[in-house]
């Protein structure tokens, strides 16, 4: 199992959760959206990484709802050297469907999940056991789908794939706290219905 490290930071009102991934060992890392919206905020990212003297290659974004990349340009002027990821810049630099990028040491799969939002990307790290699931996953609930380019039954198609990923895989959601995909077919009420098609992975 890779060891990695993921440190949360709880961002704007809206309590988003950013991320801060970096495989042990390693001084480089990646960020999970954009949350940062006041100038604490900011500070608790950039003390953070530069506590641990990382440097950031990749800022990766789930999704392009204002509470997911509020702090996009300030990551942006301040690791001016990271390579900004999301669904327009997968979609158009690889063939692949769901690439696998080799990011600061790390395998990261690119799961393409819509429904909370047409453009929602999942980063699932299988050789980690951990999944970042953005808006489309939370602890025994969903993403809403009532906004822009929502879809309850694209989600319905998301969520029954997130469902196939191994029972002890961690989920870290865009709010919330972390849970695994076992707890989510076992006890969340909008993915129960698949659970007779999954099987015991």
């Amino acid at each position: 199992m890779e060891k990695i490290e993921i440190k949360c930071a709880v961002c704007n009102p809206y309590m988003q959760n950013t991320y801060i991934v970096h495989k042990q060992g390693e001084d480089r890392c990646v960020i999970v959206d954009a949350g940062m919206y006041t100038a604490e905020e900011e500070r608790q990212v950039s003390e953070y990484i530069r506590s641990r003297q990382l440097q950031v290659d990749a800022i990766l974004i789930t999704h392009a709802h204002t509470d997911h990349i509020c702090g996009k340009q300030w990551l942006k002027e301040t690791y001016p050297s990271a390579c900004l990821i999301d669904q327009t810049y997968l979609s158009t630099t690889y063939r692949e469907h769901e690439p696998l990028l080799q990011i600061a040491g790390m395998h990261i799969r690119c799961l393409y999940t819509p429904g909370h939002k047409e453009d929602c990307v999942c980063y699932y790290m299988a050789e980690a056991g951990v999944l970042f699931a953005g808006d489309t996953l939370f602890r025994e609930s969903v993403g809403r789908t009532d906004l822009s380019g929502g879809d309850y039954a694209t989600l319905q198609q998301s969520l029954q794939y997130l469902m196939q990923l191994p029972a002890g895989t961690t989920v870290y959601s865009g709010h919330g706290e972390p849970t695994t995909i076992a707890h989510e077919r076992q006890y969340n009420p909008f993915v129960g219905r698949f659970r007779s098609t999954i099987g015991n992975n």
